[in-house]
């Protein structure tokens, strides 16, 4: 085989279809877009627009709150997802578990601001935790396992 031998597999690229080229094309006519009127045509923006009456999300009053500057962005883990990994082997209970290690394990990804704990789930096995956050639930749950947490965050993120 040469360089000038090589091409692709037969359908591997496939040629995009012509629209408005005549009606034995299968997309001529209408071109695939229906019948008359402004969505026909091109440069159409009518998305929320209800006819001159005042569209549905301008007549609803503003809700709610959006804290993006200053939330926190945590990744989350489980006590269930823990004692699965300890059971698998995949974490042990004997040494610090740490954002760190959990990333190593595949149990936490990526975060801005670090590892947050939480109940849902049960731990059975006595670890110790350092990590950013945990819930109130998570820390008394650990205690009662007999192990221990250290929120490296400061107190006003530790205290939600």
């Amino acid at each position: 085989m040469k360089l000038n031998e090589i091409k692709d597999n037969p359908g591997a690229r496939k040629e995009r279809m012509r629209v408005g080229r005549g009606i034995g094309s299968g997309k001529g006519k209408t071109g695939g877009r229906g019948v008359k009127g402004q969505k026909s045509r091109t440069g159409v923006s009518i998305k929320g627009f209800e006819g001159g009456q005042m569209p549905l999300h301008r007549r609803l009053p503003k809700r709610g709150f959006s804290n993006v500057k200053f939330a926190k962005d945590y990744a989350v883990i489980n006590l269930g997802a823990v004692q699965q990994a300890i059971e698998a082997g995949r974490l042990d209970a004997k040494t610090t578990i740490t954002a760190e290690v959990l990333r190593a394990a595949g149990l936490v990804r990526e975060s801005r601001d670090g590892v947050r704990l939480l109940a849902k789930g049960e731990l059975t096995a006595k670890a110790t935790f350092e990590l950013a956050g945990a819930s109130a639930a998570a820390v008394a749950a650990v205690e009662k396992a007999g192990g221990k947490v250290t929120v490296t965050a400061p107190a006003q993120a530790a205290a939600e």
